[in-house]
Parts: C-alpha cells; structure tokens; sequence
C-alpha cells in the first residue's frame, strides 16, 4: 500500500494567511492470545539464540535507511553537541536536477530519500531513478547512474523515492567487482544493483544487474509491485516489501515479502501475509515501509500493512492474521517466530507503516530485548522481540460494531497500557475556535455532524460519515521512533489530524463522480466492493484545520518506565509565505535521528526548515531553511574525522504544494 493517505493539509493556514483562500457478526473474534498468529512450527526462541545478544553498537556510518537494523536511526558521534551545535554550518549543498511540480508531462515529485554513507561516499536515489554518489565532505559527484525507468506514476500519485540501501561481502574477493553494492527501486517493479565504487551495473545479479520483481505478481495483478523504500540488508539477505495502489480495487496484489541473495538476485524464500484460500478476493497486506532486523538472533521483522479494500471488509471476513501486523521472521528461512496483530479486522486502513525500533531496555532492574511498534493511532506497543510477549500489559478492550450489512466487527482490540497513547483517542479535538469563527460556525457544525464513538469509530454511509481520529496518514509516520541506547530515551514526532470517511453505495457512488483530491484524497471506487468512498480532512472554507492545535509535536520517552519526559509543538505550519506561530506547530512526515551527545535532528515540518533539540530538555538549539520539506529521515557520519549531518529537501503535497532536489550537508567550522 502507499504509506501517504494524505490529507489536504496543502492548505493549512491561519491568521494572516486567512485572507488568502478553505450489527455485530457473529464471527467477530474473542480477545486474542499473546501471540496472535501460528509460528508455522519455527524453532523455540530461547533455544535459538542467547538470552544475552543484544542490539549491536551502530558504528560512525549510516550504512542504511534508519542508520542501522535495529530502526534506532542513532549516531555513537559527538564531535557536535548541544553547546556548540548553533555554530553548525552549511559543508555542501547540491542539487540533483531531479524534480518536478507536475505542471508539464512529468508527474509530481515526493522525494523522501535518507542519505547513505558507506564505502567513503554518500549515496543518493533519486525520485526520477537515479543513484548519485558524492564526496561525502564537498558535494562533488563521484558517479551517477540512470536506470532509464519510465517516469510514470503507475501506483501512486507522484514519483517517489526513499533511496538506496547497501551491502559488501564479509570477506571482498581482491580484484573482483560488486564486492560492495548499491540497491535502488523503481516503481515499475526492478531492483537495479550496481558496482558501488564505480556505479556499473553488476552483471552476475539476477538479468544483468537488474531483478524483475513483478515476475512474482501472479494474482489480481492490477497494477505492478512498486519498489519505492530500499529493500533491507540483513547478511547476505536482500529482503524485498512493495508498495501499490490504495483504495481503488478491492481485489489487489496479495501481500508478499521477498527474499534475494544479495549477488546473485536468486531467490531465497517468499513470506505471503493472506491465507491461499481468500487471496483471489482481497489483496494488499503488504510491508511499503522499512523493516527492522536483529542481525545476531537472525530475525527480521515485518510491519505489515491492512488488506484490501482498506474501507470495507465485507469480502474478507476470514481471519488474515499477519495483516496489519509486527510478524518477526527467521532470516534465512522466512518462517514466522511469532506475530502481534494490533489492529483486528482493520476496515480503517490502519497500516502498520513504520519499522519497529528495536531496543535493550531496564524495566524494574530486569534488561530486556524489547521492539517497540508505532503506529498510525498514536500507540506505542512494546513486546519481547524474541518472542512477541508483553514488556508492559497489551489489553484486549471492546469496540463499536457498525451497521454496514455483510460487514465483520471485531468486539475488541488491542490496546496498550505503556507508553500511554500519545492521543486522546476517546474523543475529537476540541473545535477551534479561531477557525470557527473565521467560517461563521463551519467546524462545529461539521463537529455536531460527523459520527464519533472513539478511535474505532465504523465507516457508515450516514451524514457526512465517521470522524477519523487518529486518521489514516498516521500520528506517527513511516519515519518512525528514534532511540538512544545509553539513556534508554525514545524520541518520536507526531501529527494531529481529524478527517472524516463516508461509504456510499455502488449506484450512489456511481452517480457523484467524485474525484480524487490532493495525494489520495477525495473520492475512490473501491472496485469491487459493495461501497466507493471518500476521505476528507476537517479544513473550513479557508482551509483552516478545524481543529485546535498543536497539529505536531515531537516527544520523549524514558524507557525504562515508560513515561513521557517532555513533548513540544515542533515546527510551523506555513504557506503563501506565512509562517504561523511555532506554538501551533505543524503536521509531519519523517523521523528524527539522534546521538550519543544528547541531540536530536529531525526535518519532517511544513516550514522546510531543518532543526537540532536538546535530548534531554527538548530545547530547539538550531535551525536553518532549506528549499522545501525535508520529508526525510536525516544521515549522520563521520568522514576523515569530521561529523556531517545531511537532510534531503524534497517536499511532500501532503505538507503543502512545495518540491525540492537538494541536498544540505552541515558540519562544525574547521
């Protein structure tokens, strides 16, 4: 599935800017065990691996899309530290040519790529297809190369990319090439390896340095399996997620991982999330966002996302255990370990669509391996990633049934006690009153409207449809959680948004002829099923959310309790050129990277800037603006005894209609 179900927060403005725009089924589950899904007969956790194997210490590189497998996105540097962190200074800054605004024959831009630095370069894939490998501390390009895809958006909106991932053999043969290699995607379903010290295609890999991944789309093959994330490198394992096309056809691709040998591009083993039985009538399931691994106990852990059609489930009221789901999987076989579904029968196209943050955490004097899963409703689940059980109670609580004929409602749901949620998700927002006023009682009106009865509110056809609160863009995004291993602290930014979903009947939806609005707003048919529907933000007139802010923030938790330390509005909404108040904040996509010397750096904000906090207090400590959002997860890295920090600049039309192709790279004065 595609990870952005956007909104129209394009149009988030305010204030100056203000004048400038606008029955129960009987099949319903009982409560579920602690693990959800069958182990398929895997090897006992305990017996597999010491009870002792901890996370690996990252090195000074950031080799991969979250700096390294366990999804920490953490730096051991602290060359840059909170006190000298506002003398940092721009080092380079390129641009790769690769952009577009969607205006001519080229579709729109979303550029969401973390930098990769290994092998003394850094390493960039761009949204039109192409890996460029720069000096790390000057910017000039050492080799580029164009996989010559076809600049179409076959599944998605707009072109997407977010980058490349990289692996070199344990022991380099001498002389031999494509002993260190770079991946990058298309969306038009290959996976290119190339030579990463010369960009050269490898020849030995699958058909001459290129694998044709949709060879394994065989059923509802509507729309091909779009290699828009880096796969993840655990040893010589390539392993494969993809991403489709929302919300428009109830029957779709099922999902499935894929796992290749990193040289040869054979296949080693494939992971199908949905039973064989219901494949044909359903789809999706799939893993669009990072993966996670543990490289010493061998497992690699999936977030899977809902299955298909996402708004109604009536042609899959079957089980599909592994949908939306953390599924932990033997590396080397593709068998499952254990599986935590965390949303039942998921009709609200909750994806699970950020890797878990693995993490070694003292919980009352006990260390324990722990994963922490974010998720779109603001919850942060913790589990035993050896073996999926509980760190803090997981309760099984009941939920509202819907009045959808053929429709299943799950009776409950799973929801942590710790972390407390980072929502309030009884409940909407209130109103605010700002934006209120300005459309002469809009918003409460649409308040008084919408059907409301908590975070599982059913999809119903009645009035202008259910509030959706947490929404299907996500509190947190796929950027995910960010954890620093000697303090136990995880850090995350979050968004605030209230939409409202409306099913309509086939010959009612038929007769609207609504259209797709911004991203993947608006109107979709959901072919196939009984019901089309529509998704929509709750903006006013003007384009004011009707909510009251914050509508982002970034926050941090102590680990070993559980407990929040501190959370701030962390950005600024802006547009037309109007910044509004920091303490608003702004909606986000993109994660935080953090570092040994108590810092975090993070994009991910409306105003395209780039920002560093203190760790420990949450204190903005620097800032500077680049040329649109950096919807990206940053890189940080030590070359020739120097630490960089760089951000992609590439814009997402869910912040606003903003694109980029620039790099910043930042370091301390000499």
């Amino acid at each position: 599935m595609n990870l952005l179900h956007t909104t129209a927060l394009l149009s988030l403005v305010a204030g100056a800017a203000l004048a400038q725009d606008a029955t129960q089924s009987p099949e319903s589950p009982a409560p579920q065990a602690q693990i959800d899904a069958p182990v398929q007969d895997a090897p006992d956790a305990t017996a597999r691996f010491p009870s002792d194997a901890r996370v690996p210490t990252p090195g000074t590189g950031w080799p991969s899309f979250h700096g390294q497998l366990s999804g920490a996105k953490y730096s051991p540097l602290t060359q840059i530290t909170p006190e000298n962190v506002s003398d940092l200074e721009l080092a380079w800054r390129a641009e790769t040519g690769d952009v577009s605004d969607g205006s001519g024959n080229t579709p729109a831009t979303v550029w969401s790529a973390t930098p990769i630095y290994a092998n003394g370069l850094l390493y960039i894939g761009t949204p039109f297809y192409r890996v460029i490998a720069y000096d790390p501390a000057t910017g000039e390009e050492v080799w580029s190369f164009d996989t010559q895809s076809t600049l179409e958006a076959l599944t998605q909106p707009a072109l997407k990319n977010r980058g490349v991932a990289y692996w070199e053999a344990a022991e380099p043969a001498p002389g031999e090439s494509c002993q260190k290699i770079i991946y990058l995607g298309t969306m038009d379903a290959r996976l290119f390896a190339m030579d990463a010290d010369t960009g050269a295609l490898c020849e030995d890999f699958a058909d001459g340095g290129q694998l044709d991944v949709n060879q394994w789309n065989t059923v509802n093959d509507r729309w091909p399996l779009s290699l828009l994330q880096p796969p993840t490198i655990v040893g010589d394992h390539v392993i494969i997620g993809w991403a489709g096309n929302d919300w428009d056809w109830a029957e779709a691709p099922p999902g499935s991982v894929f796992s290749v040998n990193a040289q040869s591009g054979e296949l080693e083993w494939t992971f199908d999330t949905i039973p064989e039985e219901i494949r044909e009538r359903t789809g999706t399931a799939n893993v669009w966002t990072a993966m996670s691994a543990d490289e010493e106990r061998g497992i690699v852990y999936l977030p899977v996302a809902s299955p298909s059609p996402n708004y109604y489930g009536g042609n899959r009221t079957e089980d599909i255990p592994y949908a939306t789901s953390t599924t932990a999987l033997d590396v080397d076989t593709g068998e499952v370990i254990w599986s935590r579904q965390w949303v039942h029968h998921d009709i609200w196209d909750y994806d699970i669509n950020a890797a878990p943050t693995l993490m070694d955490i003292t919980v009352d004097g006990e260390e324990i391996p722990a994963l922490m899963q974010p998720n779109k409703m603001g919850f942060l689940f913790v589990v035993n990633r050896e073996t999926g059980e509980d760190v803090w109670p997981i309760e099984e609580r009941p939920v509202p049934a819907g009045d959808i004929p053929g429709e299943r409602y799950a009776e409950t749901q799973p929801f942590p006690t710790n972390p407390a949620p980072l929502l309030d998700q009884s409940k909407l927002p209130d109103v605010w009153p700002i934006a209120d006023i300005a459309s002469f009682g809009e918003c409460s009106a649409l308040w008084d409207e919408m059907q409301y009865s908590g975070m599982y509110q059913p999809p119903t056809t009645e009035g202008v449809g259910a509030g959706a609160y947490p929404n299907s863009a996500g509190v947190v995004q796929w950027g995910g959680v960010g954890f620093d291993p000697e303090r136990q602290i995880a850090v995350v930014n979050l968004s605030h948004v209230v939409q409202y979903i409306q099913l309509y009947e086939r010959a009612e939806y038929e007769e609207i002829k609504g259209e797709a609005g911004p991203g993947e707003s608006g109107f979709h048919p959901q072919t196939g099923a009984p019901y089309g529907m529509s998704l929509r933000t709750a903006l006013n007139r003007w384009g004011m959310p009707c909510w009251k802010p914050p509508f982002g923030e970034l926050a941090a938790l102590d680990m070993t309790t559980g407990e929040i330390l501190w959370r701030e509005p962390l950005g600024a909404s802006q547009r037309y050129g109007f910044f509004m108040p920091e303490m608003w904040g702004s909606p986000t996509i993109g994660g935080p990277a953090v570092t040994a010397s108590g810092l975090i750096f993070i994009g991910a904000t409306m105003d395209a800037k780039v920002r560093a906090y203190d760790l420990e207090t949450g204190d903005e400590l620097w800032e500077d603006l680049t040329e649109a959002p950096a919807v990206a997860n940053p890189a940080i890295y030590e070359h020739e005894g120097q630490q960089y920090v760089a951000f992609v600049s590439g814009g997402n039309s869910i912040l606003k209609p903003s694109v980029g192709d620039m790099v910043s790279v930042y370091r301390l004065p000499d």
